[in-house]
């Protein structure tokens, strides 16, 4: 993991060089003295030192793998794991809207707290909602469930804003899909093995309702997500291979972190050609969740297909995390291709999601004596590749859209503002669309709102796209939205 940071360019094809490449033959360049600094070897591997932009972005991963990737787990099995989706929709469309009010202004507070406080305390509302699940399944009490859907809104806009910051601005800028990729990869090996917890215990149970054992387990684990969080070191003492710096503002206030919230909107108006983008990357949640899965599934198919699912969301950040920084391209080209991909297999999948739509209603799938799938009926690999489909391309859409924000910046102040605008948005679009569910319209016009929106919103990002990435973004651009100066961030080779 070392030799992946130190073979980083910082520049692509044709661009002036930002700080000067480091080979991996070559000496580190020399470090503060302490603890994080140090670097440990396993046999020939040297392991990166801890204040690197890799570790830290290992135990950031682990945090979102324990917090948001068993959230994740817990969802994929439909409406919570309970029989009756409507309570866990009511939930989420309290959770999806405070986290869209929150999520606005969190760049602001993490830019403020710092990402260590902001990434736990974010951690903490996970453990919260999955508690109340548990006492929901014994009391009946909806509105402990729908209270604790509205702080995890408050409390997972402040994970996602530190996470989307780290992710963006720590990697060098060669290898921002990479590091991208490794994360979305480790956070989704969270859903992954939180899915085969239900998947365990569910095995012999072909009926339609997770048992208490399942709701303890992600609440331990949870847990434990926020305590890991505080693990992580301040911004400011990050160093790459090259010996360079995160560029953020030394001396924040209230004032200056809201102010730049609003020089952002005014100087960085581009963005909003994103929102779109933004706006559906979860908006297809409720309907793979609880109009596919849930609605067509007994439980033990539902937790494989949730294993199946997250499982395929590890191969898509793989493929399209990696393929966004090979080198055989420029940056700026890259980006064009994939967006191309993505429109392409926009209508693929989705075209075979209609198929598959169009046989059943809400009215077919809800009588009591509606037998729904097992994993050993006849025809259930069809569905079952769709379904993993539907998980790599979320992953896809999610790392490109990461991919996009951070080749705009590498300013860790501007990419915090940028990530919590990318969770406001999407987080509306949540609320929208489980509200939706719950007012139970058709599912087929559910369907066709999530390909629209899809294939819409990329017509909508393209002159970004095509006009705003540059196969380089200059060192003096980014500390314009910073206190820093050049002698403060750049690596030490490039001030000789």
């Amino acid at each position: 993991m070392a030799d992946l940071e130190k073979s980083a360019d910082y520049t692509e094809a044709g661009a002036r060089p930002r700080t000067p490449h480091v080979h991996a033959d070559e000496p580190d360049i020399p470090r503060p003295a302490g603890w994080m600094y140090k670097q440990a070897r396993v046999g020939p591997v040297r392991l990166p030192w801890y204040a690197s932009p890799m570790a830290q972005l290992l135990v950031v991963s682990f945090v979102c793998f324990l917090c948001p990737g068993m959230f994740n787990a817990l969802s994929g099995l439909g409406g919570g794991g309970m029989v009756n989706p409507d309570v866990n929709n009511s939930a989420n469309v309290a959770l999806y809207s405070t986290f869209a009010s929150v999520a606005f202004f969190a760049g602001t507070i993490a830019n403020r707290l710092g990402i260590k406080l902001t990434l736990s305390l974010g951690g903490l509302g996970y453990c919260i909602y999955a508690a109340s699940l548990l006492c929901y399944d014994h009391t009946s009490n909806a509105g402990f469930v729908i209270f604790s859907g509205a702080l995890l809104g408050v409390c997972a806009a402040l994970l996602w804003t530190a996470q989307g910051a780290i992710m963006m601005s720590y990697p060098p800028e060669g290898n921002k899909g990479r590091y991208i990729s490794i994360f979305w990869m480790i956070f989704n090996l969270g859903a992954v093995l939180g899915s085969l917890i239900p998947l365990g215990q569910n095995l012999n149970n072909s009926g339609n309702k997770v048992g208490d054992g399942t709701y303890v387990a992600f609440i331990i684990l949870m847990f434990l997500g926020a305590v890991l969080a505080l693990f992580l070191v301040d911004s400011k003492n990050v160093i790459r291979h090259d010996g360079s710096k995160v560029i953020v503002m030394k001396h924040p206030t209230w004032t200056t972190e809201i102010r730049g919230l609003y020089e952002v909107l005014c100087n960085d108006t581009y963005i909003i050609a994103l929102f779109p983008m933004f706006f559906v990357s979860n908006w297809f949640y409720s309907y793979q969740f609880n109009d596919v899965n849930l609605a067509r599934f007994n439980i033990r198919t539902r937790a494989l297909n949730n294993v199946l699912y997250w499982l395929s969301q590890i191969l898509g950040a793989w493929v399209f995390g990696y393929a966004l920084d090979l080198k055989i391209m420029s940056r700026s080209s890259r980006a064009k291709v994939v967006m191309v991909v993505l429109f392409a297999i926009t209508m693929g999948i989705w075209g075979g999601g209609y198929a598959f739509q169009k046989p059943y209603t809400r009215a077919s799938v809800h009588p009591d004596s509606y037998v729904k799938l097992d994993w050993t009926s006849k025809g259930y690999g069809g569905p079952l590749v769709l379904y993993m489909l539907y998980g790599f391309f979320d992953a896809a859409w999610q790392t490109t859209v990461y991919w996009l924000m951070g080749a705009l910046t590498n300013n860790g102040r501007k990419t915090a503002f940028f990530a919590g605008f990318y969770k406001a948005i999407q987080s509306s679009g949540s609320a929208i669309m489980y509200r939706l569910d719950t007012l139970k319209l058709p599912y087929l016009n559910l369907f066709a709102s999530c390909w629209v929106l899809l294939a819409g919103s990329l017509v909508i990002a393209a002159p970004v796209i095509l006009w705003k990435i540059k196969d380089s973004v200059p060192l003096e651009d980014d500390l314009k939205f910073s206190d820093e100066t050049e002698e403060d961030v750049i690596a030490p080779t490039a001030k000789d």
